[in-house]
This record gives structure tokens, sequence and C-alpha cells, in this order.
């Protein structure tokens, strides 16, 4: 089975070329329709899968009898999820499957949900392999919370193995009158369930022992075995996060001879105030800065706690909630003098008009990106100077963000850090000569953002449709004559050694 990688790999350099006018803004309908029609495997990828389009091509992608064509515009997530939706009952698996499993999206974003309908579908008709990707995440989240007395009982399943049994659903979920419902409920409320977590618990190091220390119901035998006998170098941390952990041990480790196991200690929200004062003033910084934050100080106390937030780290992009967090405790944290509560309520998509104009002026960088990352409102100038000081991964998603500006951004065109460099590539007044320069640029990135500026030269634009690494570049510039792009076409359908 072909992957994209190879696909693009093994592409000649028409096919290339083709390949960037298949995502050429300006190419007219009827050139797009070409290459879908006739195009190599490279131009029918990027075109399904890179990029909107129109209804006619959509159409024809939908009906296209190459399968892996389909699967490319199943993954698409650019276009409308009901388009998307329409390959529901194709009949190959294989982009069944793909539909399945949602569209690939930078770290932290949700792709669009698919109609209800559609997920229902799936589930009903799909089989467990297809199911198995990542289908929830393309559930709504109105779905979600419905799932579990859908009146058909293969949802009513899914909607458990996805979302858990709630205190509020539990004895519904134990009474419903499919037997399979039943049985996965009572799998996995055995979790909950002491005597059972220690019977089963393995005696060796293991993911399975890791998951029942951290998250399952502990048994006093399981708790004292972990104290005075443990299998495992980590098991007192484990133990150290778990919900169950008894007050006494709670304690007991708040003082361990383990800062690590400490500092999760120091996380717990059900801390007693002997423990918290004690861990106050721990002589690890980690520990200091972990009690810090707990949710019983008041600003006061943190205040009064020798912590240091790290200044560098990722602020990237965090996958926005289905459940939304209480609001009074963002605003709390939006207004708190401590950077990391501060930080947390920044990376809130939710986080009022108000709060947003105050930490766009924070002095704390942390805070200043993830608002950039992850608001939809974050200022144009917020995301660009963000993008200038953060240098850490992700830093390409504030590209993404719709308000970022374009404007006034050729005068990085000279900066040492090819990545501010490609801005002025972004700018629609940068001078010609400017972007001609830039095609030249000792780094690839630099490059091929400049090769795609409809300010390009004509007879520069023309050399780099022949070039090896920025000819698809080139042919995505929508500055590319339609005549120019009438003759790239014109010899299709490729040979076969040609269309790669």
């Amino acid at each position: 089975m072909i992957t994209p990688e190879e696909i693009w790999e093994t592409a000649g350099l028409p096919a290339r070329r083709l390949a960037g006018l298949a995502l050429n803004p300006a190419a007219p309908e009827d050139i797009l329709l070409r290459l879908l029609a006739d195009g190599p495997p490279a131009a029918r990828m990027v075109l399904c899968r890179d990029r909107t389009l129109p209804d006619a091509v959509v159409d024809a992608a939908v009906a296209h009898p190459d399968r892996y064509t389909r699967s490319f515009f199943a993954r698409n997530p650019h276009v409308d999820p009901v388009q998307r939706a329409r390959l529901l009952d194709d009949p190959e698996w294989f982009v069944r499957a793909h539909l399945a499993d949602a569209p690939r999206m930078p770290g932290g974003v949700r792709p669009r949900p698919l109609p209800d309908r559609a997920v229902v579908h799936m589930i009903l008709t799909y089989d467990n392999e297809s199911l198995g990707g990542t289908l929830y995440r393309q559930a709504s989240a109105g779905l979600l919370k419905t799932m579990r007395t859908h009146p058909e009982p293969k949802v009513r399943r899914m909607g458990v193995a996805w979302n858990g049994v709630p205190d509020e659903a539990r004895d519904a979920l134990l009474a419903d009158p499919d037997d399979e419902v039943r049985d996965i409920v009572r799998r996995h409320l055995r979790h909950e369930d002491p005597a059972w977590v220690e019977r089963e618990l393995p005696d060796r190091p293991c993911h399975a022992r890791s998951g029942m220390l951290t998250n399952d119901a502990l048994s006093r035998g399981v708790v004292e075995g972990v104290l005075n006998a443990p299998v495992g170098e980590g098991d007192r941390w484990m133990i150290a996060g778990n919900p169950t952990l008894p007050a006494d041990v709670v304690a007991l480790l708040a003082a361990d001879a383990d800062p690590e196991v400490r500092e999760r200690i120091a996380h717990r929200s059900d801390l007693g105030p002997e423990e918290r004062r004690a861990l106050a003033a721990d002589t690890d910084p980690r520990v200091r800065l972990a009690l810090s934050v707990h949710p019983a100080l008041s600003e006061a106390e943190r205040a009064a706690i020798d912590y240091e937030v790290p200044v560098g780290g990722t602020f990237g992009p965090l996958l926005q909630r289905l459940t939304p967090r209480d609001p009074a405790a963002v605003r709390r944290d939006a207004l708190s003098g401590h950077p990391s509560l501060r930080r947390r309520a920044a990376g809130d998509h939710s986080l009022p008009s108000d709060l947003v104009a105050r930490l766009a002026a924070d002095d704390d960088l942390g805070v200043r990106v993830l608002l950039a990352q992850n608001h939809p409102e974050a200022p144009a100038e917020l995301l660009l100077s963000a993008f200038l000081e953060y240098t850490g991964r992700e830093r390409e998603h504030l590209l993404t963000q719709p308000r970022f500006p374009t404007t006034g951004l050729s005068h990085h065109a000279g900066d040492e850090d090819p990545a501010v460099r490609a801005l002025a590539a972004r700018d629609p007044a940068a001078a010609a000569e400017t972007v001609d320069r830039l095609t030249r640029d000792p780094d690839p990135g630099v490059r091929a953002a400049a090769a795609g500026h409809p300010n390009l030269p004509r007879g520069r634009l023309a050399e780099l449709l022949d070039d090896g690494e920025l000819a698809h570049r080139a042919a995505a510039n929508p500055a590319l004559e339609p005549a120019v792009m009438r003759r790239l076409v014109a010899p299709l359908p490729l040979p076969a050694d040609a269309a790669g």
C-alpha cells in the first residue's frame, strides 16, 4: 500500500509542478478538473487533501474511480465535513477507514465534526477495526453527551467506551436492556473495586501495573505493598497521584525522601494545611513551584513561597475543551500574580475579551504566546510579537492564525533568523527585487516562501518552474498567467515515468 510520502518522493519534476498548480488559488475550475481527471498521483493527492475546492471539483473527487484519490478527499480538513460525509458508504473499506480517521490537524486543533448522523451511521455499520482510529475526535460535543442514551445499543456501547461512566448515568447503564452495554459498564466499574484491583494487579513493572497504580481504586493492601516492598522504582510516584490514596498516606508521602514523589503529592487538591506549609518550604524548587499553584492557597500565600517559573518551555496550541472550565476559575487564574496560573488562563479558548486585552500585555512570555496560540481574538500585533520572541516548538502554528498580520512584514527580509526572513514573503507589498532575492536565500524555507509570492518577477517565476526544488512552489504562485497554467496541463495525461 503506497503512502503519501512515497507518492511525493517518487514524483518527478513534471508531477511536482502539476501538484503545485493543483494548490494554486488562482487556478480556474476547469484546470482543477483536468488535474483531477488526468493528473499524476501527487497532483491528485494535494488537490483533494490540502485545499478548499469548488463544488464541481468536490463532486468529481467523490465520484473519482481511484480509491486513493477518494481517500485523500476523505481526510481533507479544509472542506465542509458534510462534503466529506458523502463518502460515508464508499464501496472501498480503505476510503471508509480514512473517513473515520480524523484529518491530520496541527497540535491542539480539533477537526470540524462530521454530521451526527454520519458518525452514528459509522458506528452502526463500520467494522471495529475502522472505528478504532480517531472517529471520536470527529463527533460533536452534543453527540458525545447523548450517546449513552441513544436508542441504538451499539451507539450506547461506544458512548461508554469513549466517555466512561459518569455518576449520574451509572444506574441507568447498569440496568441497560442490552447485555453488552451492561458488560462494558461492569468492566469499566471494576477499576473502582479495590478488591478486584488487588487481585488483578500485575506483580512486575509493566504498563498495566502503572495504569492501575495511577488511576484505579487502591486497597490498603496494595498501598502497604508499594510502601514496604515496591516492585518498581516508580511505584511510590505512581500512587502519589492516585485520587483514592488515603489521607494518612498522602501525609506520609508529602515527606518522602524522593523529591519527585513530593512534587507529585504537591499537586493534590486534598492536601491538608500542615502538608501544604511543609511543601511550601521544601528544599527542592520543583516541589515549591508545584505547591505554589495549589487551589487552596490565597494570592498572599502564593506570593510568600520562594518559587521560580521557568522562562523557557513549549507554548503551543492546546486542545479545546469540550466542556468549558468554570468562568470564575478562569478569571481568578487570569488575575493571579502567579505566571503559571495566568498561562493556564491564557490557553483557554473562551477567555473573555477584557482578559484577552489584559493578558496580551502580560510581562510573561509564556502567557503572551499561549494567548496568541489559542485565542481566536488574539490581537494581530500580539501574534507577530509572539512569533518574533518565541522560538520554541509549535512556533509555526502562529502563522496559521487568521489574524496574523501581513502588511509591513517586508522589512524583516534581512533578519538573521530565517523563519523571520520568511515573513517578508507574506507581505503583499514586498518589492519585486526583495522577493527575487529571497528566492536565492541560503535557507530552503525562505526560498520556498518567496517562490509563491505574486510580486516575483515573471522571468524569475519562469525559471523556478524548471527548478527541481522550487517548481511546485512556483506553480502554486497566484500570479502565474492562465496561459502558462494551460501549457502545464497540456501534456496530460503524463507518461507513467513522468507522473511519478
